[in-house]
């Protein structure tokens, strides 16, 4: 199933590479299309040179403004769907016709394709609001603004878009890989039936291991050889049945996981929910850390339980982990930093924190924590609690302290401290972002604490919000203040390793503890 799933991800990849943008959606607001032929657009030398520019170019499309309004330009604004509270952007100045040549004023415009876009049109002349459009372009489509006069008297206008040339239907990728796991996986399944069946069970054993069919054919005619061969197998099998079996259901979420990962480290075919998002919603792509993480404090608690059930002294343990944090953080450090970029790697412009920094520090909280506040007899039931329904977390008491410790003191810096410039308990991106208001203050507090304790040569320099709401200061998503929550899913992914050892072969009792922590959870993010 693995092999399938990495089959499917790579084909997607392979042909999202070729294929992305989002469908045509229809319009919503004053104007809307009249048409998919080409119109009367004029200025037919300036389309086909934006025409030759725009070729090729990805999560784009061409618009062609045409204003037929006399005496008066036009200004032409954007405001993108994933920006949350943003000013509109500037994109081009059209002019007005020339009545005497009866020629309309052109301008060509490159706008996104990824996500919705509204464009306002403004009239030069006493900065008047002509009309308003929302509309969602599509990738590698060729589209036309025609501003025409109604009337004169009362000067009202009207904006018409019109589709010259469609775009293309950049789904059909994920379809296709869809189409094609499917396949493989009812394949899978037709073969698991067939299986059952003797005849073709024997037939396809006697194929795949002809020493074996004929084995049992000597044992049948009674070869000499029939107690040596015979019993020569069973030591192989109880070997394999008594080494250690693996949790399936943790092997299958890490793979998927995986699969995702280099899905998204690779472009993800340029598909917008297969990117961080700038800053407001959640993606795909945001998701992958996340569990990470989670499965990280699972693996924890069966490895350190597994560890020490099997006599290893908690000096031992706390040494392996000192020295596998030790190594995901100088890997993160000296191997996987994005500032190589800008040159060789060299303390000035050295970045400090990263993702495997922040996955080796949260290891090394996480694991001290569980190794240091272990009591034996606690995963297996032996220990009384006082409250039967919470006695697979009473018993793990101090943990839970100081994690709840380090959420308040979250809560208190991010909501509490003062950061110059901005406003207390601020969580935006900045930029353009809450109407241009504070420009320098992203990431609030969590950038301020960052940029203070490291420096701004030392954090990431070009955070995704850079590009949708044209942030300036330097910002990293693995920052300091953000390492405490990253900790905390740890916890929460230790929390169901416990349960999973508390509970073992009770799979009911395990998938009532795992619905009533997701409604749990739930609610406290709703709420």
């Amino acid at each position: 199933m693995a092999a399938a799933a990495g089959l499917a991800a790579a084909v997607a990849a392979a042909l999202g590479a070729l294929l992305m943008a989002p469908g045509l959606t229809q319009p919503h607001g004053e104007g809307s299309p009249e048409g998919s032929g080409p119109g009367p657009l004029g200025g037919e030398e300036a389309a086909a040179a934006a025409e030759r520019r725009f070729a090729g170019r990805m999560d784009q499309a061409l618009l062609l403004v045409r204003n037929e309004v006399p005496a008066q330009g036009l200004r032409l604004a954007a405001l993108s769907g994933a920006c949350h509270q943003c000013l509109y952007q500037f994109l081009a100045f059209i002019p007005p016709s020339n009545e005497s040549l009866k020629k309309p004023g052109t301008a060509a415009v490159m706008v996104d394709t990824q996500h919705p876009l509204t464009l306002l049109l403004n009239s030069s002349v006493g900065d008047r609001e002509l009309c308003k459009i929302q509309y969602h372009f599509g990738e590698f489509g060729n589209y036309s603004l025609v501003v025409k006069t109604l009337s004169t008297s009362t000067k009202t206008v009207s904006c018409d878009l019109v589709i010259n040339e469609g775009p293309i239907n950049s789904y059909l990728p994920i379809l296709f890989a869809f189409l094609v796991y499917m396949g493989i996986l009812a394949i899978l399944i037709a073969g698991h039936l067939f299986m059952k069946i003797d005849p073709v069970r024997n037939w396809v054993y006697k194929k795949l291991n002809p020493r074996e069919t004929d084995r049992l054919i000597n044992s049948e005619l009674g070869s000499p050889n029939t107690t040596d061969s015979v019993s020569s197998d069973p030591a192989p099998r109880l070997w394999s049945t008594a080494s250690r079996q693996r949790l399936r259901s943790l092997d299958t979420f890490r793979g998927l996981s995986l699969i995702i990962m280099v899905f998204v480290n690779y472009g993800g075919g340029k598909y917008w929910f297969f990117k961080h998002e700038s800053w407001n919603g959640l993606t795909v792509a945001d998701l992958v850390f996340p569990w990470f993480v989670f499965i990280m404090g699972t693996s924890i608690s069966l490895s350190l339980s597994s560890m020490l059930k099997w006599g290893s002294s908690k000096q031992k343990v706390l040494g392996k982990i000192l020295w596998r944090s030790f190594l995901l953080i100088l890997l993160g450090i000296i191997v996987v930093n994005p500032n190589y970029c800008l040159g060789p790697l060299s303390w000035d412009n050295l970045r400090i924190p990263g993702v495997l920094q922040r996955l080796g520090f949260t290891y090394l909280v996480v694991a001290a924590l569980e190794l240091l506040f272990t009591r034996s007899g606690a995963e297996s039931g032996i220990l009384e609690t006082p409250c039967p329904a919470l006695q697979d977390i009473l018993p793990y008491w101090p943990q839970w302290i100081f994690i709840l410790t380090l959420e308040v003191i979250w809560l208190c810096l991010t909501f509490l401290l003062p950061v110059p410039g901005c406003p207390r308990g601020y969580l935006g991106p900045g930029g353009i972002g809450d109407f241009g208001n504070y420009p320098n203050c992203t990431g609030g507090a969590a950038g301020y604490i960052d940029r203070l304790l490291l420096g701004e040569n030392h954090i990431y320099q070009h955070p995704s919000s850079s590009v949708i709401y044209q942030t300036t200061m330097p910002y990293d998503p693995e920052g300091i203040l953000g390492t405490i929550n990253t900790i905390f899913m740890a916890f929460l992914g230790l929390q169901a390793g416990k349960i999973i050892l508390f509970y073992k072969d009770q799979h009911k009792q395990i998938m009532s503890r795992f619905l009533v922590w997701s409604v749990v959870m739930v609610s406290q993010i709703v709420t």
